[in-house]
């Protein structure tokens, strides 16, 4: 295969948005947490050290929670630079910290009191929560937490349906309304006017944002959309494309590479949640999606009658030419993950080489409209050892550092295209891949 080793670089390398979205939120938890102990200092400290650790470490807990709202609220400016992979990843590790934090104040505040009135450990348990209603209310929310975080273990996450796993994270919100009302009737660091204050703009900037971006905002655009099935189409016998159409698409913010949580309205489907990215650019007259038939959900597509309703979120996801830092790029595809990089190919104005890894060429769907649109596409099929290492990276495309690289495809895949990257020191802000998973 030839590649254009002797391409340059015609434009200077753009912002790097990624970093720009983490140094805002690390922003955020730093003047969040300064303004915590701010407030502690305000108040005074306890007697006992540990009563003011364990205070501290509460109302950090409270900020932590409420970054789990934000974290989860698929805010636009967010989602748009980190795209849903990182922030479930941030969310995750958020709550890991917040089931720590939380543990560290239940046992400081626990202890110091215990210290305090010469009881034991769980003695001192029992004599808070008979004595302060909120101490009880706090106890009932750490358990639903340690509930919560359980259900989302990768081990347990893999086991249950993602509607199952999203029933028993609204438990989330119970924690919410009980830790809240804990802090207002046991909490004497917001026993201010000024700390009352701000933590109920706390809050309410958290659960503002999550029931705009989780259901005012998708309602809103659903209702002014009107979207429905408007033809089906077999790419292959078990890939088919979907096209949709609806009123003024033309105004709906949408870019290629990125995906919509959709629901089709018709029996038997209408409760699924199914994340699909779009497979061409939105054209203002129809978006496409194009799925394999891996399971009950997927397959059904084919049964979809035109006129079908439709209910879509989004568009979500961060794999876009918007994050491309230089003009010419390498897009890895690896199976029905073709559908991204196929819609990605109609907004990139530099070079394009294209990857198309299949496990035979005959299941390279959409492989026409790849070379329609590509300079240069390569299919990669038979055994996968070794096609994606450093070597066979740098061998088949040797400019490769002066390129983005968008990589979507199996798991297995992709990783092994991230470690190779990384390998080749090609820099993190020139390497992009999203799982287009729920999350949430």
């Amino acid at each position: 295969m030839t590649t254009t080793q002797n391409l340059t670089v015609a434009a200077q390398a753009r912002p790097d948005r990624r970093r720009t979205a983490r140094v805002a939120l690390l922003a955020a938890l730093v003047v969040n947490v300064l303004i915590v102990a701010a407030l502690v200092v305000a108040t005074g400290a306890s007697p006992n050290l540990l009563i003011t650790l364990g205070r501290i470490l509460g109302l950090v807990a409270g900020l932590l929670m409420a970054g789990q709202f934000l974290l989860i609220a698929r805010i636009p400016w967010l989602d748009e630079r980190l795209g849903m992979d990182r922030l479930t990843s941030y969310h995750r590790w958020n709550g890991i910290s917040l089931m720590w934090t939380l543990l560290g104040h239940v046992v400081l505040i626990v202890t110091g009191y215990a210290q305090l009135q010469a009881h034991s450990f769980f003695a001192e348990i029992v004599v808070l929560s008979d004595t302060f209603t909120g101490v009880l209310l706090a106890v009932i929310a750490f358990l639903l937490v340690i509930v919560v975080g359980a259900t989302s273990a990768r081990i347990a996450r893999r086991r249950m349906p993602y509607e199952t796993w999203h029933a028993i994270h609204l438990l989330t919100y119970a924690v919410v309304a009980l830790a809240f009302t804990h802090q207002f009737i046991s909490g004497t660091t917001i026993a201010s006017t000024g700390g009352r204050i701000y933590w109920i703009l706390l809050w309410a900037t958290a659960i503002g944002a999550l029931v705009s971006g989780r259901l005012i905002r998708p309602l809103l655009r659903n209702r002014r959309y009107q979207l429905r099935v408007a033809g089906i189409v077999a790419e292959s016998p078990d890939v088919v494309s979907v096209y949709i159409e609806g009123r003024n698409l033309h105004e709906l913010p949408a870019r290629a590479g990125q995906f919509f949580v959709w629901r089709f309205l018709a029996k038997g489907m209408w409760h699924r949640a199914n994340p699909f990215s779009l497979s061409a650019a939105p054209d203002g007259r129809y978006l496409r999606l194009t799925a394999k038939s891996v399971g009950t959900a997927s397959a059904a597509l084919r049964e979809l009658k035109v006129g079908t309703r439709v209910y879509a979120e989004g568009p979500y996801g961060a794999f876009t030419t918007a994050n491309q830092v230089h003009p010419h790029a390498l897009l890895i595809a690896g199976g029905v993950g073709v559908t991204p990089i196929r819609a990605l190919l109609e907004e990139i104005q530099g070079h394009v080489v294209v990857l198309y890894r299949v496990r035979d060429e005959r299941d390279a769907v959409l492989l026409d409209e790849l070379r329609a649109l590509a300079p240069v596409v390569r299919v990669l099929s038979g055994p996968a050892a070794g096609q994606f290492n450093p070597e066979s990276l740098r061998y088949m495309v040797p400019d490769i550092w002066s390129r983005d690289v968008f990589v979507c495809g199996p798991a297995a895949m992709t990783n092994a295209v991230l470690a190779s990257t990384r390998a080749l020191q090609v820099p993190d802000r020139q390497v992009h891949a999203e799982k287009f998973s729920l999350a949430g």
